[in-house]
């Protein structure tokens, strides 16, 4: 009796199925995206003389190889850095600034127009401290934008800004928009960065 023959499987159509299934794969992934520090660069402007900037409006956070925090020459835990902040930006030293509900004190910044904050880092600091550091910086803004953006329009800047950006907006984004730049030429952020410096051994 001879042998049967074993029959052949029809592969021919594999090559579809795994292309399809390929292009399902691409299609369905979501590919996460870095995340990073949100900040836009100035236009650029014609060279102008250099401003007179007084210290006291100046509010120095500086971070170490250790990770130690030191905020306006006192040693800081990073949950205290955003009350500093807002207790900087929101002082109105010199009686100008009508919405300010800080001590006034004239030794602190003048106005929220004239505050800077500026952030030292040290080269061997961790990117977890510096991140947290910038995050309660931010936070500070946020925090007096929302209150005055709560006083004068009954909704908070964080949350329409949010919705703007992602387009979940519903009303007169137009309008929203035109609110959103009053309340920050009320709290401009004005957060500038020194160069990292290496740590003397």
């Amino acid at each position: 009796m001879g042998r049967r023959a074993t029959p052949e499987v029809n592969a021919g159509s594999m090559a579809d199925i795994a292309f399809l299934l390929l292009i399902f794969f691409l299609v369905t992934t979501t590919i996460e995206k870095d995340k990073g520090i949100a900040r836009q660069l100035p236009p650029k402007q014609d060279e102008q003389p250099p401003v007179d900037i007084k210290e006291k409006n100046i509010f120095v956070v500086t971070v170490n190889k250790e990770d130690q925090i030191l905020a306006d020459n006192e040693l800081m835990d990073i949950q205290d850095i955003r009350q500093a902040a807002i207790s900087f930006l929101d002082n109105g030293g010199d009686g100008t600034c009508n919405y300010c509900k800080g001590e006034k004190d004239i030794a602190s910044s003048d106005n929220p127009e004239k505050a800077i904050i500026t952030v030292k880092s040290d080269r061997e600091t961790s990117y977890k401290t510096y991140i947290q550091v910038q995050n309660e910086l931010v936070a500070a803004y946020n925090f007096l934008r929302d209150r005055e953006s709560e006083r004068l329009f009954g909704f908070k800047f964080t949350k329409v800004k949010s919705a703007i950006a992602t387009g979940d907006y519903k009303g007169n984004e137009e309008r929203a928009q035109t609110k959103l730049k009053e309340i920050q030429a009320l709290f401009p952020m004005k957060l500038s960065e020194a160069e990292a410096k290496k740590s003397q051994q």
